[in-house]
């Protein structure tokens, strides 16, 4: 079951779902089934000219294969080129319960420009905490500029049907646990890709 803005805003004040940022003006970017985030300071782009091909079986093609950007103030802009993939993040940190999981979804107004902020990491698990890397496309012809401290994207709250038995954080594999920064993909540490 999808959350109201009514539940939504009875577990912020109960501290169930945990929100930081520097505001602290949460309550303002609630709707009726979602709340907006809002873009953070940092952005990684793909050095394309370092690497010839992103491997997961060769960890160093995965190495030193971004460039961290950081934006000086909310009135510099990050221009996304046509086509272009970057990493953005969100300026909240959130922190889900163990019975609660988050869908990130784009706003529409910037989904009528061509930015895409997910292409398949949607899904925030129950127990998660930190940033929400933002995997961040433009699909027009023209160029976009992103500001930080607009609002970017929007999170639908979703009950389960009980506590998760083992919650993100309890996971082994929990690769962006505590997350702050956008990060790129850790792939690597899968099961599948040790060893190899």
């Amino acid at each position: 079951m999808i959350l109201s803005d009514r539940d939504i805003k009875i577990k912020l004040s109960l501290g169930e779902i945990g929100i930081v940022s520097p505001m602290n003006d949460h309550f303002v970017n609630i709707h009726a089934s979602s709340m907006d985030l809002r873009l953070g300071y940092f952005f990684k782009v793909y050095d394309h000219a370092k690497q010839a091909v992103l491997d997961p079986f060769d960890p160093a093609s995965l190495q030193n294969c971004t460039k961290l950007i950081e934006l000086a103030d909310k009135g510099q802009s990050f221009i996304v080129q046509p086509q272009e993939f970057v990493l953005g993040v969100t300026l909240e940190t959130i922190k889900l319960p163990d019975d609660l999981v988050a869908r990130v979804e784009g706003r529409s107004s910037l989904g009528r420009l061509g930015i895409i902020v997910h292409s398949t990491a949607g899904y925030v698990d129950p127990g998660f905490e930190g940033t929400i890397t933002l995997e961040i496309t433009n699909i027009n012809r023209m160029p976009i500029a992103l500001y930080p401290e607009m609002r970017v994207c929007q999170l639908a709250f979703e009950t389960m049907s009980s506590a998760a038995e083992v919650p993100y954080y309890k996971k082994a594999h929990s690769k962006y646990q505590g997350q702050r920064l956008p990060e790129e993909s850790r792939i690597t540490m899968d099961p599948e890709f040790r060893g190899k």
